[in-house]
This record gives structure tokens, sequence and C-alpha cells, in this order.
């Protein structure tokens, strides 16, 4: 058990790899800033949206994670998600993507009376 309790903190490898680069990014620019280079200034700011870029597609890949918590299973920072190539409900990086969740579709009756029974709704309604 951790300190923060038994709950999903979130750590992905896009997660990881976005915030690396942004730190990186922002050090960069904050020391060429001081030092008075334009161009690595340039270049620190450069690389933030590419940190965005990166964590986007590494969760497309399924290095990330879907919105709320996980199963304790499926915690561990290098767990690869399968479902993120469907898309995974109210994401908004999978949205941007083009990829949305199929609907379910509803089981189908085991029963001639209860499929009978449903038809007979549908038509009604």
């Amino acid at each position: 058990m951790s300190a923060h309790g038994d709950h999903d903190m979130g750590h992905t490898v896009a997660g990881w790899t976005g915030s690396l680069l942004a730190v990186t990014g922002t050090a960069v620019a904050g020391a060429a800033f001081a030092a008075g280079s334009a161009a690595w200034l340039l270049l620190g700011l450069a690389a933030l949206p590419a940190a965005a870029l990166a964590s986007w597609l590494l969760h497309l890949a399924g290095w990330g994670k879907p919105t709320g918590p996980r199963p304790a299973g499926g915690r561990h920072w290098r767990h690869r998600d399968a479902a993120a190539r469907h898309g995974h409900p109210y994401c908004l990086g999978c949205r941007l993507a083009g990829r949305r969740p199929r609907p379910q579709a509803a089981p189908e009756p085991r029963t001639a009376t209860a499929r009978r029974r449903i038809a007979g709704r549908a038509v009604r309604g």
C-alpha cells in the first residue's frame, strides 16, 4: 500500500513521457531566457507542444489510461490498455482522434416468448 491509499494515481508511460518532455522543455526555456539565447528559448518552448503530442500518441497506442480509476490489476505504470484502439468513453483524446466507442448491443432474449414480447413492444411503441 502506498502513502496515498489504494486508489489509481494515473501513472502511465504516456503520462511520464509527456511530463518528462514538458519539464525538460521548461527547464531549457528557463535557462535560455536567463542566458539570453533566443534559439534555445524557442527550442525549449517547442518541446511543450511536442510533449502534448507525444502523450496523446502514446495514449492512442495504448500506453495511457481511460478516464476514471483502473482496476487494481491494471495500475502498474507499464500496463498496456487494450481498449484504447477502440476509444475510451468520455475521453477527449480519443474523440479528437476520431475514435468513438461503439455502443454495445443488448443481449438477445433466450426464449421465444421473450422474443415475441419484445417484438410486440417494438411494434406498438
